[in-house]
């Protein structure tokens, strides 16, 4: 997902026993499910429509399962452990054989039948498996499970109306007899029953699975259901912890070790990968945890890999759905039109309505911003199923994503009314409630979603800013976008996270982009760590041209490269930039080769192996410009946007991807090499309360180790040895002038110039410091103070401009632009900060109304230039030079041609000023 990585958490979502967690405490929904008791709920059958009535009390039969639980036991056949254990270990045809046999001399026996249907059905014998199902049936004629087997049986064979009669029949027969169904494994069946005639969740979780538990806690199978059940509703911590208990009580069941990585998948990478290693140690031929492999290798764009993964699921079962519908998918990717088809078929060949197909193709192809073309997969798939929620909840995001918001949400809105426990659908329409509330500004092709009072404050910056990457990228890119670019920027991280993925998360993401969709945190978001968000929206428009050349068909780590390579590009102290981790990295075994960079962005190790995946990707960027000319990049992505795959359009136009991945690897080793020739990058072998005799010996010895040149710096200030600290810090610029660091040699050696009065040099310090990066807060403040003292108001405008790109929220930027832009006579910037700092509650607002008063009477707005006069004499009614004004644009006013009509630019409200009393400007 292109982005800029800088309602509901995961794992807190869905059911839990005992009570419902939802985003919003206040939620009607929430606090209705909380008052249902756990048992109250009633049988609900099922007609020729299929939709849930009010029938028999169900409470009753369920009590009447629980009471006679024990007194039905399973009866398994004499030789069904060993079958079991053929199935589990991947010998489906074996173990479908030996049931034959086993079936001849105990017709009766229930579960060696449901095993024989089981095999049959994983190896794609779906003929076999219905004519088993029919022979079982007659012998056992009161089997629930048989018919819940039995449901896919028949679909795979194409007997849709069958399917609803099985489901009828479990319904009488439960009703009839609960008696006879009161062993766990039944009473697991009548829940997932339940389940499937859209029986409130909850009530099944605590009214049949957790009671299972209770009265058979060894039983692996009921906290496997349990894991299914909370799996299904987005509660992976609730489901993590069901799946880990299952594995624990059975270690050889590759169903638990596959949902407990299912519930990693999306928080855990490496438990996650551990645990479908287990499930296939357990069992080689698990196809559910092959295709997990399998989607993993497309989304790392490992292709060749899925292939083989692949035919080991072909070896298993060739007429598995999924595995067409990912080889539909590969063919897509690979501009395969004929191969795309034939693999479309293929899925649908057994089970021609069948809606997971179409709904898996389109979800990887939203995977990979193929968004128009997922949409189209999704409503195929509601053709077939028009209830299909997965589908439709995911057709809802792709629309979101569109830009085409009104059938997105609309979308949403649906599946939450269909199931409250969707975690998605929630948080989705809480979050649309939330949008209402936003301002919507418009320019230049821009609609720009803030919330209210920061539109007020900085969204013209924010539209100027994107005006400007319009005009250079678009005509950079030889680009022209057709449709409106919407951009919206969350207050909260968690809307943010609910727009951007539908689940929070992703608190490392600054910014994404979907296409021509663009979502951002704001400024308010960023309390603690502000960062530049001029150049976050830089790099996240880049996205928007790159994506429209390439029709979405960019693989991340170019996308990803090219929008940090146009930071640097834009303003060199924007993007990442080398720094001593990421040369270790890249002299280290840390470097990913072009051809699997992809990979890189999927499950890094840590928050630092995937900012050096965006880092090394820019590189890649450069090296291409720098060895064969943006001429040759832009080629590049005429052939992506023309369906030619990343590693045959590398080779068309630079040099085969085995050549480019050697030549790139020198190239980023030098680029390493020749970042600080000089430093020593040792980490010294020296007490952590080493001395200053023991560091200096070390120097002399070791004069360019660059840490221990830090050490005795902080030393010797610790000490208010000043003019001693400044010998290993000039040392430090001169090894390293390029250290952009927090806690570098810029913030300490302009310290050290401040407490010797050395004002000239620390400016110069300090601002050698901001022209190497975007986030010093405190820097800019200094330097906008310096400039101002120095009556340099063209250097006070430019920094304090710099610092309002990180913290537009803050008062103070405002303020000390505003005093350089009256001295420049730049009145169109002094209204801008004044209103500014009024909409930011100014405790004494007088002052600031009565300048932008004179900067709107200069500019020839008299009317509102009156009103802020007005205002400043409501806050101090003596202000003399405020009356004088009022006076002088009264007179004006009068003498204007229409007076008193004359327009005004200005809205006429204002939020009421605030009684309390301190300077303004």
């Amino acid at each position: 997902m292109p982005g800029r990585s800088g309602f509901r958490c995961l794992g807190q979502g869905g059911i839990r026993s005992g009570s419902v967690r939802r985003v919003s405490s206040s939620s009607a929904s929430s606090a209705g499910l909380q008052s249902r008791s756990a048992g109250a709920y009633a049988l609900e059958s099922t007609g020729q429509s299929g939709r849930r009535q009010s029938g028999l009390g169900f409470c009753r039969m369920v009590c009447v399962i629980l009471g006679f639980w024990m007194l039905t036991p399973v009866v398994q056949g004499a030789d069904y452990p060993r079958l079991a254990g053929l199935f589990r270990t991947g010998q489906y045809s074996q173990c479908a054989e030996e049931a034959v046999k086993e079936i001849a001399s105990d017709e009766f026996s229930e579960n060696i039948r449901l095993i024989k249907i089981r095999a049959e059905m994983e190896i794609g014998r779906y003929a076999d498996a219905l004519a088993t199902l029919d022979a079982a049936l007659q012998k056992l004629p009161t089997s629930i499970q048989l018919r819940w087997v039995g449901r896919d049986v028949c679909r795979f064979n194409n007997q849709l109306e069958r399917v609803q009669k099985l489901e009828d029949e479990i319904a009488v027969l439960v009703r009839q007899a609960p008696w006879r169904y009161s062993d766990s494994i039944n009473r697991l069946t009548v829940g997932r029953f339940l389940l499937s005639q859209a029986v409130d969740p909850k009530r099944v979780l605590d009214g049949i699975y957790n009671e299972v538990k209770k009265q058979q806690p060894s039983l692996s199978l009921a906290w496997v259901a349990c894991g299914d059940l909370a799996l299904d509703k987005q509660d992976f911590a609730l489901a993590a912890q069901n799946y880990a208990q299952a594995v624990k009580l059975d270690a050889t069941d590759p169903d638990a070790h596959f949902g407990l990585a299912r519930a990693y998948a999306g928080s855990e990478g490496e438990q996650a990968a551990a645990a479908l290693q287990a499930a296939l140690t357990a069992n080689p031929r698990h196809v559910p945890s092959l295709l997990v492999l399998v989607d993993n290798q497309v989304d790392s764009e490992r292709y060749d890999e899925a292939e083989k993964t692949l035919r080991l699921v072909s070896e298993v079962n060739p007429n598995h759905p999924r595995a067409a519908a990912y080889r539909a998918v590969l063919a897509h990717l690979r501009g395969q039109p004929e191969v795309e088809q034939r693999e479309r078929t293929a899925a649908l060949k057994f089970w021609p309505q069948n809606p997971e197909p179409w709904h898996l193709i389109g979800k990887k192809l939203s995977q990979k911003y193929r968004f128009r073309e997922g949409a189209a997969c999704q409503r195929e798939a509601l053709t077939l199923v028009a209830d299909y929620l997965p589908a439709k909840i995911q057709l809802a995001q792709d629309l979101l994503r569109l830009g085409e918001e009104a059938e997105g949400w609309r979308l949403a809105q649906e599946v939450y009314h269909a199931d409250e426990y969707s975690v998605l659908a929630h948080n989705l329409t809480t979050l649309h409630d939330n949008l209402e509330k936003f301002r919507t500004l418009e320019s230049d092709g821009f609609l720009l979603r803030m919330e209210a009072a920061e539109a007020e404050i900085y969204g013209s910056r924010v539209l100027a800013l994107l005006s400007r990457a319009k005009a250079v990228l678009c005509a950079k890119y030889a680009v022209r976008l057709d449709r409106p670019v919407i951009v919206e920027m969350f207050p909260k991280q968690q809307d943010f996270a609910i727009r951007t993925f539908g689940l929070p998360g992703g608190a490392g993401f600054l910014g994404v982009c979907f296409g021509t969709v663009i979502t951002a945190n704001s400024p308010a978001s960023q309390a603690a760590r502000p960062t530049c968000w001029e150049s976050t929206l830089w790099h996240e428009f880049c996205h928007v041209v790159t994506l429209s050349k390439t029709n979405n068909r960019m693989p991340r780590w170019l996308s990803e490269g090219i929008s940090v390579y146009e930071e640097r590009q834009a303003d060199p102290a924007w993007g990442q930039k080398i720094k001593p981790a990421y040369r270790k990295m890249l002299l280290g075994d840390d470097l990913t080769p072009v051809s699997k960079l992809s990979g890189a962005f999927l499950n890094p190790p840590s928050p630092q192996h995937l900012q050096f995946a965006y880092f090394e990707s820019s590189l890649v960027v450069s090296y291409l410009i720098d060895t064969f000319g943006l001429e040759t990049l832009q080629k590049i992505l005429d052939d992506l946007g023309a369906g030619v795959t990343i590693n045959d359009a590398l080779a068309r136009h630079t040099v085969p991807i085995d050549q480019l991945d050697a030549a790139f690897a020198g190239y980023a080793r030098a680029q390493a090499q020749a970042m600080a020739p000089e430093v020593d990058w040792a980490d010294p072998e020296l007490p952590r309360q080493a001395d200053e005799k023991l560091l200096t010996e070390y120097l002399h010895d070791h004069p360019h180790n660059y840490a221990v040149l830090q050490r005795l710096a902080q030393l010797r200030m610790a000490r208010k040895d000043w003019a001693g600290a400044k010998e290993p810090l000039a040392e430090m610029q001169r090894l390293y002038p390029g250290d952009a660091g927090g806690d570098s040699l810029y913030p300490l050696l302009a310290m050290v110039h401040r407490e010797l009065k050395e004002t000239s040099a620390e400016r110069q310090v300090l601002e050698a410091l901001v022209k190497l990066t975007d986030d010093q807060v405190d820097a800019l403040s200094r330097l906008t103070e310096l400039a101002l003292a120095a009556e340099d108001w063209e250097g006070a405008k430019s920094y304090a401009q710099k610092w309002l790109a990180v913290a537009p929220l803050q008062a103070e930027p405002h303020r000390r632009c505003g005093l350089a832009a009256e001295q420049l006579h730049d009145d169109a910037l002094l209204i801008s900060c004044c209103r500014a700092l009024l909409r930011l509650n100014p405790v004494a607002s007088a002052d600031i109304h009565l300048r932008l008063a004179k900067a709107l009477e200069r500019t020839g707005d008299l009317p509102a230039a009156r009103r802020h006069v007005l205002w400043a004499l409501e806050e101090a009614p003596r202000y003399r030079e405020a009356h004088r004004s009022l006076l002088e644009i009264s007179q004006k006013l009068e003498a204007a041609p229409g007076a008193p009509g004359t327009r005004s630019s200005e809205a006429p409200g204002r939020k009421a000023p605030t009684d309390q009393k301190r300077k303004g400007f």
